[in-house]
């Protein structure tokens, strides 16, 4: 297929071997590429049954036939592994460059299975096979040491992947990092799983291989009228450029929606202190981008002490949920977030479990209270090196709660904890959280954008009416952009008619809309069946129970509960899942998924 070199690069670290191979057609043609690649090369190699964290697990890193091109948004590539957060599926993705990079080298994909007897980290060269290169020194060293220390071994213009202490030392949700701390594959554990491999880091030197473009004059006709319609649509062209993502929070926080004191509440008059504009007007240096992006959200910052990227507004939730609203202590506690490799948004939902346990008496722990802004740093160094109460929470808000008997503090989906949307606001985002593959996930279905953000149209967020049909649609959309691969936001301004658009002018396949949304419902099936012979079943599809039983107090969103039972009815029978939440063999037959 156009697009795609058509080659994998398979690494086994155990015999510090490697290995190329030809992809198969009927896999590109039937997944694309990133995320739907991903999920069938590691569906084929791992047992839904392994441990995660043993040497059987593989990281399956990939691109997808628009990544590297003139695409905007395209320098987004894919990782796909079993979660040790979760016992999952997950599938993570990031951005930067590194991806291109990876596709420079002439290899679309990159596996990574064993496990070292040492600490090395990978060097992938374009025409070279890999090196395993021992690094006992960058053990130990977070993200930016080991980024500046690889620089100094005059390796060339390169990109890398690699893991902070976080990583090192196991903690269920630590995250692999991406040149450097500025970006991640956060979510569900990533960075243990390498960890456990003893691999510090992947380093991809730049090559010049270029996959072939079946129409590249169509495609830049396509690419110019999709940049004219970025630069007037106003979360593109305003929003996003002016404030990042974390302009989001003013608007969740009004609507009263917004994750604070472990979720117990939904609005705060202190929330805006952390605010878009307030990081805009205290802490703001420049804008950042992705490879090929125009949209340019990234917020370089600085406090008086430290500076890097974000906070996002996700990670603010560092903040609003541990009812912390100085921006310095969240702006730096995410810093250390990323120094360490350790996801922000799990950081937070663990760290304000704790702090509800110790409201209710039982944790006892004096220092770990709502509010309390001198403990926040600490803590995160502590989970990161598994000191003290750090030990328990590297585990995550889950297995804490569980261990001091008040399982319902933990405020998780399938074990991951949820990102900043509380979601008795916004009835069907509530139910994409409920059937995530990956858990706790705002990204898979992402039906807040029609149900707040009116993106492409606005639908009543209170309403349970279609919510279902609507999200299966989105969950597929979500699938295939993961797998082109391209950035949400550019959805805010491209129908995904662009979509179907720039993947037939790149790969010369008829990739129209029916077909895609086709492929993304093959790929979101066999993510499923892999859970379900991981164990997963229908009790798992639900959400915490203080959103089904607890309504709100006060905001716009005040008495609302999330009614999910009769929706899950209506999603389990347009997805053709039997009771237990099974594909049937008729819809696994229909997607030519073998059971």
């Amino acid at each position: 297929m156009k697009g795609m070199h058509n080659k994998l690069l398979s690494a086994d670290l155990s015999v510090q071997s490697s290995a190329e191979s030809t992809i198969d057609a009927e896999k590109l043609t039937g997944y694309l590429g990133g995320r739907g690649l991903g999920v069938k090369l590691f569906t084929s190699l791992v047992n839904p049954r392994t441990d995660p964290l043993s040497p059987d697990n593989c990281l399956v890193f990939a691109t997808g036939p628009l990544t590297g091109s003139i695409v905007p948004t395209s320098g987004r590539f894919s990782l796909v592994t079993k979660s040790p957060l979760t016992g999952l599926i997950l599938y993570s993705n990031t951005g930067g460059s590194v991806g291109p990079a990876l596709k420079s080298t002439g290899y679309d994909c990159l596996v990574v299975r064993g496990r070292l007897d040492e600490p090395c980290y990978m060097l992938v060269s374009e025409g070279e096979e890999p090196q395993i290169i021992p690094c006992r020194d960058l053990w130990g060293l977070d993200t930016l040491e080991t980024q500046n220390r690889l620089e100094s071994l005059g390796l060339g213009r390169f990109h890398s992947l690699m893991i902070g202490p976080a990583g090192e030392n196991g903690v269920l949700y630590a995250s692999i990092m991406n040149d450097g701390n500025h970006r991640a594959f956060g979510r569900g554990g990533s960075g243990a799983v390498m960890g456990a491999k003893n691999l510090k880091a992947i380093v991809i030197k730049v090559g010049k291989a270029k996959p072939d473009i079946d129409n590249p004059e169509l495609l830049t006709t396509y690419v110019k009228s999709a940049r004219d319609k970025m630069k007037v649509a106003p979360i593109t062209n305003s929003s996003l450029p002016m404030f990042g993502t974390a302009g989001l929070l003013n608007v969740i926080n009004e609507l009263g929606m917004l994750g604070i004191k472990n979720f117990q509440v939904g609005y705060s008059h202190e929330a805006e202190n952390l605010s878009g504009e307030a990081i805009r007007e205290q802490i703001f240096e420049k804008d950042e981008g992705c490879y090929a992006c125009p949209i340019r959200c990234g917020r370089m910052t600085k406090t008086q002490s430290m500076n890097g990227k974000g906070p996002e507004f996700e990670s603010l939730l560092l903040g609003t949920l541990t009812s912390i609203f100085d921006l310095v202590t969240v702006t730096e506690a995410n810093y250390h977030c990323n120094l360490l490799g350790l996801d922000t948004v799990s950081t937070a939902g663990t760290i304000s479990c704790a702090m509800e346990l110790r409201e209710k008496g039982a944790l006892n722990d004096d220092r770990i209270q709502f509010g309390n802004k001198d403990i926040l740093i600490p803590l995160i160094e502590d989970i990161a090196y598994r000191r003290g109460i750090g030990e328990e929470l590297a585990s995550g808000s889950a297995q804490l709660a569980a261990k001091h008997g008040m399982p319902d503090a933990a405020v998780h989906v399938k074990g991951m904890e949820l990102p900043a949307y509380d979601p008795r606001g916004a009835i069907g985002h509530a139910l994409g959280y409920a059937t995530s593959n990956r858990g706790g996930c705002h990204l898979t279905g992402y039906l807040v954008s029609m149900e707040v953000f009116a993106a492409p149209k606005k639908i009543p967020r209170a309403s349970t009416g279609s919510k279902a049909d609507l999200l299966v649609l989105k969950q597929h959309q979500s699938a295939i952009e993961d797998s082109l691969i391209v950035c949400k936001f550019a959805g805010y301004a491209l129908g995904f008619d662009f979509y179907s658009r720039f993947a037939t002018a790149v790969t010369g396949e008829d990739l129209n809309i029916t077909r895609l949304m086709k492929i993304g419902e093959r790929i979101y099936n066999l993510e499923r069946l892999f859970n379900v012979k991981a164990g997963l079943s229908r009790k798992d599809d639900t959400l915490p129970k203080r959103f089904l039983t607890e309504p709100l107090s006060e905001g716009l969103s005040k008495g609302r509960t999330v009614p999910l039972d009769s929706m899950l009815e209506d999603y389990y029978r347009l997805r053709d899942w039997d009771k237990t939440g099974a594909p049937s063999r008729a819809k696994l037959e229909e997607l030519h998924i073998k059971p």
